[in-house]
């Protein structure tokens, strides 16, 4: 019997625990400042929580719904999925609560001494004892649960105690008491010359029994449920003649009512009482999960800032590393005109694109401003800086995508200060969500159109800016801009664009135009010529995509993928991806910045996007990009991509079982650590340029031969319904109107 091909595929919630499990790894990690470990286990905490919310969320609605629908990759159904899913989870659980305890006594070794309210001195108790009983026992709000009084309404992530009571009288009830979120989660005391700290859900645990006086406290423990968010716009939700903003605020309240997904318990889980809310809250054993790291992880986040803010800690935290600044006397507004320019976040500040859009506000020949906007800083100086230029009289146009999961709440804000400021206001399309980074001004200079655009692969947020690694191409090619002003008019208008040269500009003109450039690269392997990829993005789970890398790598081309979370290819199987490099950087910095690169030299073709390798992003959602056509420009993003393939500290190797190892410097090389060599890479990266020509675009590949044309399989490009065509002066500047 032949032996079946080995798969190459891996499933997408698997190896998103895969990736989590990367960012927990660096908690135990030496060569880690303590305080940074801290943060780390808190990551790993805060991301677990997201992937119950929404992946496992989503999956036990597909449970619901009884239907044999599979994941697009592995063929897994929702049930399967989750069984794979809950052991994983559990393991993961076992080794963050082991590194939690070696984080503990490094901090004892430090001067910081985790309270253990089970070993507590005559003096301790005394003073804790009272702290409860003047500072928390009033704020305190306890609930009985028996049968003149129901269970209540648990809120999602919130911490609770409960308590087994037992009295002659009522027999068994139970007692629940909400951890208050007015409370401060850590808390900081002084035993004579020791610095200690204490949990305040430990604290309540370990008193709360003295609340319920008329009863005998049988069994005790603290607990968390997560609730699934995985919810979306209801077909019914837009019957009704309202604001999309309304719709999504409704949205947002049913959200905090759906199912619980999850239990913890902390530190032991009593039989009775799990048996309780699991009855109760409706969630299956094997996701209720007992450990004795702190039930919510933003308590770690706490204890590391607390701890930062100390004198002579420094040493327990990474060295100070800000965004570079602009030279004094640097105008981003006036250089783009000499040069198309790039930023690098977070080792460049954002500053200098801020007093861009501040200057193009106040500027007599701007005449708009368009931006799509994702998610936003809750001070966002970006957004006060559309409004000024609409309190300035440009016509401001702002796509606002209210569906960014969790920051919608904030988005609805905004989208009404914007709207109240006189900006054009539209939330994009019925059936994709707007994942865009593009920004165009548009200016009349002697009765001509000009236009100057930008295009990004991070939100537009000022804080996220100094912690995720992006890329910001800002440039004033007429060509680029005429692309872009398509691309918002037919949002505006709710049409796809299916036509553009330059920009990449999903779902139409994403994955095909990459999926080409593949295939050229294929063709030159056929005839032995030099053929490279580089792809660097967050995530790929799409089968396309990912046939398509196994066909290059059958085809003898080298393909070196950067990919820091979900990664739904196998490297290195022999006969399908055995030409197939496969690494994910996890450090300091969130790597999030998109390259996508073929060939190499003279021939080289490279595109940085808003989008990832995930269907969601290249068949449901409006992303952009752009191919970087000015030469010094796109040999620096490939000078990224080069010294991210040489990073000894922050990147893990994929195996072929799809495990990855942590890379090591070659004996006698000193480390590589990509992220921080980016403060040199682009040290003189604010270039004041005098005034000189733009280098001509690169022409068009030149046709394949006959030979060429018959190993390359031909690309079928869907297209819009509506093809967008040149709009009129009305339409670019005023797009689809206010709601």
């Amino acid at each position: 019997m032949e032996k079946k091909p080995e798969s190459i595929f891996i499933n997408r919630e698997l190896s998103w625990l895969d990736f989590d499990s990367r960012v927990l790894a660096l908690a135990k990690e030496k060569t880690v400042p303590l305080g940074e470990r801290i943060k780390f286990a808190a990551i790993f905490g805060s991301n677990m929580d997201e992937f119950f919310m929404v992946r496992v969320g989503s999956l036990y609605d597909q449970t619901l719904l009884k239907t044999n629908k599979t994941d697009n990759v592995t063929h897994m159904t929702a049930a399967e999925q989750i069984n794979a899913i809950t052991p994983r989870v559990a393991e993961l659980q076992a080794k963050c609560d082991k590194y939690f305890q070696h984080l503990v006594s490094a901090l004892a070794e430090q001067g910081y001494h985790k309270v253990d309210f089970t070993k507590l001195s005559k003096q301790q108790e005394h003073f804790w004892k009272t702290y409860f009983q003047r500072e928390l026992l009033p704020l305190l709000s306890p609930q009985i649960v028996d049968s003149r009084h129901p269970f209540p309404f648990l809120n999602n992530k919130d911490i609770y105690y409960i308590a087994q009571l037992h009295s002659k009288n009522e027999g068994v009830s139970y007692g629940i008491v909400p951890v208050s979120s007015q409370f401060e989660r850590v808390l900081f005391v002084k035993d004579g010359e020791t610095a200690c700290f204490a949990f305040v859900e430990e604290l309540i645990a370990h008193y709360a029994a003295t609340i319920f006086t008329a009863s005998t406290v049988q069994k005790q423990c603290l607990f968390r449920v997560t609730r699934n968010a995985d919810i979306t716009v209801d077909e019914g939700m837009m019957d009704h003649d309202v604001d999309f903003r309304d719709v999504m605020s409704e949205l947002l309240k049913k959200r905090r009512k759906l199912a619980a997904v999850r239990l913890q318990f902390w530190p032991e889980a009593p039989q009775e009482v799990v048996k309780f809310l699991r009855d109760k809250l409706v969630v299956p054993a094997d996701r209720c999960y007992t450990q004795t790291s702190p039930l919510d992880a933003g308590a770690l986040f706490k204890l590391a800032g607390r701890i930062s803010g100390d004198s002579g800690h420094a040493d327990l935290f990474y060295p100070a590393a800000r965004p570079m600044q602009a030279p004094a006397g640097y105008d981003l507004y006036t250089e783009v005109r000499k040069h198309d320019v790039l930023l690098a976040y977070p080792y460049q500040s954002i500053r200098p694109f801020i007093k861009m859009l501040l200057r193009a506000a106040a500027d007599p020949d701007v005449v708009s401003i368009k931006m799509t906007l994702y998610r936003m800083a809750s001070d966002s100086q970006i957004v006060n800086a559309l409004i000024a230029a609409a309190e300035n009289g440009k016509e401001v146009v702002a796509m606002v995508e209210l569906r960014a999961r969790f920051d919608e709440q904030n988005n609805i804000d905004w989208s009404k200060q914007l709207e109240d400021a006189g900006c054009t206001v539209f939330y994009g399309f019925d059936d994709y969500k707007v994942h865009s980074k593009l920004t165009l001004i548009t200016s009349r200079v002697n009765g001509q159109y000009k236009y100057l655009t930008q295009i990004g692969t991070g939100n537009y947020n000022e804080k996220t800016s100094e912690l995720y690694t992006d890329l910001s191409f800002i440039t004033t090619r007429q060509e680029i801009g005429e692309e872009a002003s398509s691309v918002f008019n037919n949002m505006a208008l709710q049409r796809l664009t299916s036509e553009a040269d330059t920009m990449l500009v999903a779902p139409l003109r994403f994955k095909s135009v990459l999926l080409e450039e593949m295939d050229r690269q294929i063709a030159l392997a056929i005839q032995g010529k030099p053929a490279s990829i580089i792809l660097k993005n967050n995530s790929i789970n799409d089968p396309q995509i990912i046939d398509k890398i196994s066909e290059a790598s059958c085809a003898g081309v080298r393909v070196d993928m950067i990919v820091r979370g979900i990664c739904c290819v196998r490297a290195g199987v022999p006969g399908r991806t055995e030409n197939v490099h496969i690494r994910s950087l996890v450090g300091r910095y969130l790597e999030h910045s998109r390259i996508y690169c073929f060939g190499s030299g003279e021939a080289m073709r490279i595109y940085i996007a808003s989008g990832d390798f995930l269907t969601r992003n290249t068949e449901r959602r409006v992303e952009v990009g752009v191919r970087v056509d000015d030469p010094a420009i796109a040999k620096k993003l490939r000078g990224i991509l080069d010294l991210q393939l040489r990073d000894t500290v922050n990147a893990r190797e994929m195996q072929p079982d799809g495990t990855y190892t942590k890379v090591h410097p070659a004996e006698g090389k000193p480390p590589v650590d990509s992220q921080m060599a980016m403060f040199g890479y682009f040290k003189d990266g604010f270039e004041m340029a005098p005034e000189k020509p733009r280098p001509e675009p690169k022409a068009a590949p030149k046709p394949q031969t006959a030979a060429a044309r018959a190993v390359v399989k031909p690309v079928v490009r869907q297209r819009a319904a509506l093809r967008p065509k040149r709009a009129s002066l009305l339409q670019s500047l005023f797009g689809r109107g206010k709601k």
